[in-house]
């Protein structure tokens, strides 16, 4: 068995090599006929765009996919920067007519996005031109690869059951080496995807074919990432379907997080775009969804017909009705660990990294101030798109909305959500981003701690003091001091995900939907815990 895991990992590692080597790969370059067509679709107006792109992209000469996007991205820098000059000009001698006319040979989006579109159209060489052949050789080796390695565990485990042996000494679960390079290589990902797309255009043209198959379309950037997502979910979900065999709880939920990721996700959203809907999310719910309420959302579904309308109403039922009642009932896990794609990838690939959450209580204090000011920051933001929608003006109080939502959109939705929330997995545990981050996360958590029937009940004097629990809780709570007080668990940022209960020897943690009355103790008075003291009497009473 350990031969076969051997091997398994020497797949993966093989997989892994050639799929991050076919970025260098390749050659980028139009013929004239292509770029005149890319114009044409483009509709440019702008002379200076049309020379300086086809300078830099039409040629014979067997450029990288570096050196092509830096040319690209440089045209439309030269570009935009000669009209913003003739506008600020205008602009100083007041003549509006002239001025408005320089808009429209300005080039609006990302200049990665720009360069990206036009990589897809240039590229040749052996990943574009053998796209089914290099997936096997990556993906295909990879996912075997991780198989191999993942399911011998059966056998090699022994006997159901979780224990702390070696966690803290293994270099891929305690910060060693092969943590710190897991690191490196996710956040280096999410760097490329969000602000690099073109750079790894040699991975999109991989799954095209399986993206024309679903949705009728080439793939883009996040085509591949959802699909990615999806490989590696599943094939984590092998692994916690061995490492918690023993836990009904836990097969039922890691199955729960992989449906909903790739049916709802991924599939439908994808489908939709086949029958020319808007790609929607249908269980992503506001604010998490933090676009739901921009401009350009807005008038997206409002022309879509009786479909568009119909997801606007589900968007705002599902925030301000389904989120609220259901974890009264069920508290915030029924999102967080059985349906949330964020958590769904936490648990899974993230579940070797739970025990690297910081249990301090500078931590604590940290992740209520900065996970409420996010919420905050959403629905303050919220309310200018709101308001700029509705007015038709395109800044409040002298604050333009856009500037906002890219801020937003840069600080938060791609760096704290993508590359600090996934990418820091190997050094900071699997729920940075769910613990410090997520606005969605925040609401449901005031939900939880005032009005919920959730809590974990707990048996003191069972417990042992082993510190599985709290080891492994990836929300960093101090489950022990709780399990040795015999306290109710009732803390805002508990995602249910039960791992607690799993990992006791004892059976002394149990998940429970009860009744609201007895549910917080009074000591948690003198925890801190902001309990209303008078409720508390009466509910004993």
């Amino acid at each position: 068995m350990k031969t076969i895991k051997k091997s398994g990992l020497l797949l993966f590692l093989i997989g892994l090599t050639i799929f991050t080597g076919t970025i260098f790969t390749g050659s980028f370059s139009l013929t004239s006929d292509e770029f005149g067509s890319f114009i044409k679709e483009k509709n440019y107006k702008n002379e200076l765009i049309k020379d300086e792109l086809q300078k830099a992209v039409v040629t014979s000469e067997n450029i990288n996919i570096f050196e092509f996007s830096s040319r690209v991205r440089n045209a439309y820098k030269v570009s935009n920067e000669h009209y913003e000059a003739l506008i600020n000009k205008y602009d100083s001698e007041k003549n509006w007519t002239k001025k408005g006319e320089q808009y429209q040979y300005k080039i609006y989006g990302k200049p990665h996005s720009l360069s990206f579109e036009l990589a897809k159209i240039a590229g040749a060489g052996f990943a574009a031109e053998n796209p089914i052949l290099m997936w096997f050789l990556t993906f295909g080796l990879g996912i075997l690869g991780a198989l191999l390695f993942i399911i011998p565990d059966v056998i090699l485990l022994g006997k159901p059951g979780i224990k702390n042996n070696g966690i803290f000494l293994n270099a891929a679960t305690n910060r060693g080496w092969i943590g710190w390079f897991a690191f490196v290589f996710l956040v280096g990902f999410y760097i490329l995807l969000y602000f690099y797309p073109d750079y790894i255009v040699n991975w999109v043209y991989l799954v095209d074919s399986i993206s024309e198959s679903i949705n009728g379309n080439l793939a883009s950037q996040w085509f591949l990432y959802g699909f990615l997502y999806c490989i590696v979910m599943t094939v984590m979900a092998v692994r916690m379907y061995i490492k918690y065999r023993h836990n009904k709880y836990q097969i039922l939920r890691t199955t729960s997080v992989l449906f909903f990721q790739i049916v709802f996700a991924f599939l439908i959203p994808e489908i939709l775009v086949r029958f020319e809907k808007p790609w929607y999310d249908f269980k992503n719910a506001f604010p998490l969804d933090y676009d739901f309420f921009f401009k350009w959302n807005l008038d997206e579904l409002l022309s879509s017909g009786g479909f568009g309308l119909f997801i606007l109403f589900w968007g705002v039922v599902l925030t301000i009705v389904v989120v609220p009642v259901m974890v009264y009932f069920f508290g915030k896990r029924w999102y967080c660990s059985w349906v949330c794609g964020c958590g769904g990838l936490a648990e899974t690939l993230g579940d070797p990294y739970r025990q690297l959450s910081s249990k301090t209580l500078l931590s604590w204090k940290a992740e209520r101030i900065i996970i409420h000011s996010v919420l905050i920051v959403v629905l303050v933001m919220t309310g200018f798109a709101l308001y700029t929608f509705f007015s038709g003006d395109d800044q409040v109080m002298g604050i333009k909305t856009q500037s906002i939502q890219d801020i937003y959109g840069f600080l938060i939705g791609a760096i704290f959500a993508g590359v600090i929330g996934t990418g820091f997995y190997p050094i900071f545990g699997n729920r940075v981003w769910c613990r410090f981050g997520c606005p969605l996360a925040a609401y449901l958590g005031f939900v939880q701690r005032f009005k919920s029937r959730f809590r974990i009940t707990t048996n003191g004097g069972q417990c042992i003091s082993c510190g599985n629990c709290s080891t492994y809780c990836e929300q960093g709570i101090d489950v022990r001091a709780y399990a040795q007080k015999g306290e109710n668990i009732v803390r805002s940022s508990c995602v249910g995900c039960g791992i607690c209960s799993a990992v006791c020897p004892r059976g002394v943690l149990k998940l429970e939907n009860g009744p609201e009355k007895g549910r917080i103790n009074p000591t948690d008075i003198l925890l801190g815990n902001d309990v209303d003291l008078m409720k508390l009497v009466n509910d004993k009473n």
